[in-house]
């Protein structure tokens, strides 16, 4: 058996010290890189938001920039944080499933999306910081105003939206339901007579006819949602800052000041 040369202890003593620093290491994509250190992001420096376009005027798309009431609402939290928001659009299903915390695509999702007991399974949501309802949109001067109104018609929803469930619960079974990919989708079938008539939630219909005067909300349905921004679970530092941030929003007026810019009035209720 031959034996082996020995081993330096200066370089025994480099190795440990660089196993020691590769222990002690925080990785890159775990740092805040901004002036809260106990807030954990998945890039440095930068405040990822999941979203699905578009769906106005919560964000979409205007002139190259994404903007929007839901937008303008993160962005108080990423400068109470010291970093910029950036928008990651992606498909609903995997923002409601959970599915794009678990593959660290963002930090956080605000979509005008509805707190639900499903959805709380699966992710952690801030105080609730928008109240909706579900609303039925058709074209001018259709008489379409209940879910009883539309027998045999084709009906349109959005898909992975509570919007579509309560249209599955309470639809007649003569309705012939269709689901979008997205809202845009969505409302051009509306516009154009695909379907008969389509629900999603009353804040972005209601936008949507006042850019379209051929189409006209003509039901609301008492759903008594609320939109939560969702965050992957058990990362409270985050979700608490955002909870604070919106609490002192609401309370020195900044929360009105843009509910009204996108909204055109102030809120009814905080």
């Amino acid at each position: 058996m031959s034996l082996r040369p020995a081993i330096p202890v200066t370089a025994v003593g480099a190795a440990v010290a660089l196993l020691l620093t590769g222990c002690t290491s925080t990785k890159s994509d775990g740092n805040s890189g901004g002036k809260d250190g106990g807030v954990q992001l998945v890039s440095e420096g930068v405040l990822k938001t999941c979203t699905h376009l578009p769906y106005p005027p919560f964000q979409s798309k205007k002139g190259g920039e994404i903007v929007g009431f839901d937008v303008d609402l993160v962005d108080l939290v990423a400068e109470e944080l010291d970093v910029k928001q950036e928008i990651v659009n992606t498909p609903f299903e995997g923002i409601e499933t959970g599915q794009d915390f678990n593959t660290n695509k963002c930090d956080l999702a605000a979509a005008g999306m509805t707190i639900t007991p499903e959805r709380d399974k699966v992710m952690d949501f801030s105080t609730p910081y928008f109240d909706a309802t579900q609303a039925l949109i058709t074209r001018k001067g259709k008489p379409y105003k209940e879910f009883a109104d539309l027998k045999g018609q084709k009906f349109g929803y959005q898909k992975a939206t509570t919007g579509g469930e309560y249209a599955k619960k309470n639809a007649p079974k003569s309705v012939e339901l269709v689901e979008f990919e997205d809202v845009g989708l969505l409302l051009a079938a509306v516009k154009s007579g695909q379907v008969a008539a389509g629900i999603n939630d009353n804040g972005v219909l209601y936008d949507y006819v006042k850019q379209n005067p051929d189409t006209e909300v003509t039901a609301e349905f008492d759903t008594g949602e609320q939109y939560g921004i969702g965050f992957r679970t058990g990362n409270d530092a985050l979700r608490e800052k955002a909870d604070a941030v919106i609490k002192a929003a609401k309370k020195d007026g900044r929360y009105d000041k843009i509910y009204k810019k996108w909204f055109g009035t102030a809120p009814k209720s905080k």
